[in-house]
């Protein structure tokens, strides 16, 4: 019986099998599966393999109305000096005011074949292994380069966000970056970079390095080869998520069918200036693999 009843709790159920539950009451139909929480956190590889998404980086909150207002502090006109005195650091010059954050729609649509709308089991593993991860995907692209309806302004595109160039010794130019935020006041802990970039450090040995320094690391294609975003990503930033949660939609159209699934979601960013953009050297860029042409009638 607590297969019939609706989990959106998902205490016992996955979102594809909420949703696999709503495709077999309206077989051939329109199907929806709410479910509380953001859809995103429920990728079940993630225990197992674990890959933060951006929002894995960061606190969060979830609120009930469209709009919530937080203080953000900028930085103050004032020239800061290196000296060993509060009055010399940037947060003693620092400018708060309150401000409002938005609620926006992220949302990602899926093709699938009809064929496996039939199938209970297939289209809950589906949604729950491909579909999940594709919003994440999206989620990641909204965060770092913001909203279409400007609600979310995005993590690379923040008003005081530093660039700094890096020199030719890669780990040491993201040290030197993480230290540069820390000067600005903040505590550096989380990496955002490309996947190349990753396997560069790993080839480096630096992990051990970088987790000894309490830098998480989320790698996503979102970011370009060339750089690395730092900053103090859980004082500096709060992620918003709407109270009605999110939703999951099955839609018939012939022989095909589409999976639309997402939520609500803001960003508040409470100081802007404790994120730093490194722009990496050419020669430290990891260049992309050579992918060579598919040989003629190979099977």
């Amino acid at each position: 019986m607590r297969y019939l009843v609706d989990d959106p709790d998902l205490t016992s159920r996955t979102p594809g099998e909420e949703l696999a539950v709503a495709a077999c009451r309206s077989p051939g139909e329109t199907a929806t599966a709410v479910v509380r929480g953001a859809i995103a956190r429920h990728f079940p590889l993630a225990a197992t393999r674990p890959r933060p998404p951006v929002r894995d980086l960061l606190k969060s909150a979830t609120i009930a109305d469209e709009t919530v207002s937080f203080v953000e502090e900028r930085r103050g006109s004032h020239q800061v000096t290196l000296d060993t005195e509060y009055a010399a650091t940037p947060e003693a010059h620092q400018q708060p005011r309150a401000i409002k954050a938005a609620l926006t729609e992220i949302r990602v649509r899926v093709p699938v074949p009809a064929q496996i709308c039939r199938d209970p089991a297939l289209l809950a593993r589906f949604v729950d292994h491909r579909v999940i991860v594709r919003l994440c995907t999206v989620e990641n692209d909204v965060l770092l380069h913001g909203s279409t309806d400007g609600a979310i302004t995005g993590l690379l595109r923040l008003p005081d966000l530093r660039r700094l160039r890096g020199g030719t010794d890669l780990l040491d130019s993201i040290m030197a970056a993480a230290a540069d935020v820390e000067d600005q006041g903040g505590s550096c802990d989380a990496l955002v970079l490309h996947p190349r970039t990753y396997w560069r450090l790993i080839a480096l040995g630096a992990l051990p390095t970088l987790d000894a320094a309490g830098l998480r690391i989320t790698r996503t294609r979102m970011i370009a080869p060339d750089q690395v975003l730092l900053g103090d990503f859980r004082a500096g930033v709060t992620l918003l998520d709407g109270s009605d949660g999110g939703t999951l939609t099955l839609r018939h159209h012939g022989e095909l069918a589409e999976i639309e699934a997402g939520g609500r979601v803001g960003l508040a960013v409470h100081l802007p200036q404790h994120f730093a953009l490194l722009v990496l050297a050419p020669e430290t860029v990891p260049p992309a693999i050579e992918v060579l042409p598919a040989a003629e009638g190979a099977a």
